[in-house]
């Protein structure tokens, strides 16, 4: 029965991205009252799928499972924030200003967790003799983090502007080239540093050759649709077809490249459960 629940418990986790943009994308679900209840049941069941697959380890493990535990659970911050489905139901551009300050504090709470979910599974590997690679995802971890962070802040910024004045700073708006910048930088280290702790996770036996290979196969190819976008955000009402068949407009999307993390995550609660670190 332990092992069934703990199976299931996995399969949630993994499941969490996919079920998170799927209720944030459902703007008729902002019922009041209903939304909130649903996002504190679904924010209550990844908890006791995290503990059940691993997360207890942070308390009852020894420290290198306590590490591998806090890297885990860091990991899969942003999609358990989303699923409490705190942030505006549906894009940014249809949701309200006010909706839009708390998606960007989620983000910003996000970006944070993720940072620090990498360095602690930098320490972790470490201790486990992969230092080469691990320190190469470290490196880029550290800056898409700092990158993220003031984008997040600018947003954040400009979605309070708008909540008090109805309109976004124009202080901000001189500022959408570089913002676009930042964005674009915190993406493609994101994925970068996704590459290379999945890496080194296979050099250390923590992944399987084909798992590893499949998260940087599939950080190349979110690199490539980054690249061949270019740096420029585009404006989602001027594109020629709606944004969700543009895959270069997806994988920038703020919150796309915590995917990975998340599923690295997931692994690293279900290795620290195993006992296996």
């Amino acid at each position: 029965m332990g092992s069934t629940l703990r199976r299931v418990s996995y399969v949630f986790l993994c499941t969490g991205p996919l079920l998170a943009f799927i209720l944030v994308s459902l703007r008729a679900l902002r019922i009041p009252g209903v939304y909130q209840a649903t996002g504190g049941v679904l924010f209550a069941a990844i908890l006791i799928a995290a503990w059940t697959v691993g997360a207890r380890s942070v308390i009852g493990g020894a420290e290198a499972e306590q590490r591998v535990a806090l890297s885990g659970g860091l990991l899969i911050t942003p999609f358990a924030l989303g699923l409490l489905l705190w942030v505006g139901l549906g894009p940014p551009w249809l949701a309200t200003p006010a909706e839009n300050v708390m998606r960007y504090v989620v983000l910003l709470v996000s970006s944070v967790a993720v940072a620090g979910g990498f360095i602690v599974l930098k320490e972790a590997l470490s201790e486990a003799g992969e230092r080469s690679y691990s320190t190469l995802g470290l490196a880029a971890a550290l800056l898409a983090g700092c990158t993220y962070l003031v984008w997040m802040c600018f947003a954040l910024g400009a979605s309070i502007g708008r909540v008090r004045d109805g309109q976004m700073p124009s202080a901000i708006v001189s500022l959408n080239g570089v913002l676009d910048i930042l964005l674009y930088v915190a993406c493609f280290l994101t994925y970068v540093a996704t590459a290379a702790f999945a890496v080194a996770c296979g050099r250390s036996g923590w992944l399987g050759r084909n798992a590893a290979r499949a998260y940087v196969v599939a950080s190349a190819i979110a690199l490539m649709f980054l690249m061949a976008r270019g740096i420029s955000y585009p404006d989602p009402k001027a594109l020629s077809t709606p944004w969700y068949t543009q895959p270069g407009f997806i994988v920038g999307i703020p919150a796309v490249p915590f995917i990975m993390p998340h599923l690295l995550g997931v692994v690293l609660l279900r290795r620290a459960g195993d006992r296996k670190v």
